[in-house]
C-alpha cells in the first residue's frame, strides 16, 4: 500500500497493519499460514498447468468441486495433509512441494 493511501486511511480513523498484526498471530502461526497458502497456490498452479477444471481435479481426487475450491483458497477446513496428498495425486514430485515451500518473504522476522 502506498504512503498516501495509508495516510488517508489513518486520517479517516482506520487502523492500518499487516494480517499478522490484525490476527495477532505468533511467528509460528504466521509461518504455518504461509506454508498452507504456498501449498494451495501450488495446487492451483498445477491444475492450471495441466489445463484441468476444478471439476476434473475433484474427479481425480474423488472429491467435489467445492472442496477443490476450498483447497485452492486455503480454507481453514482443509488440512495440510489433504493438500500434500492432492498434489501428489496430480503428479507433483517431492521437489515441487519443497520448491513451493521456499521462503518468499520473511514472516515475523524468521
Amino acid at each position: 500500500m502506498n504512503r498516501q493511501k495509508r495516510a488517508k486511511l489513518k486520517a479517516g480513523g482506520w487502523t492500518v497493519g499487516t494480517p499478522r498484526e490484525f490476527l495477532k498471530l505468533s511467528n509460528e502461526e504466521a509461518a504455518f499460514v504461509e506454508f498452507k497458502v504456498a501449498l494451495s497456490e501450488t495446487l492451483q498452479a498445477l491444475r492450471a498447468a495441466q489445463e484441468l477444471s476444478q471439476v476434473e481435479v475433484a474427479k481425480r481426487l474423488r472429491s467435489s468441486q467445492s472442496r477443490v475450491a476450498k483447497m485452492e483458497a486455503s480454507d481453514p477446513s482443509v488440512t495440510v495433509d489433504l493438500l500434500v496428498r492432492s498434489l501428489f495425486k496430480l503428479g507433483a514430485q517431492p521437489r515441487d512441494i519443497a520448491n513451493a515451500l521456499r521462503p518468499r518473504r520473511k514472516v515475523g522476522g524468521i
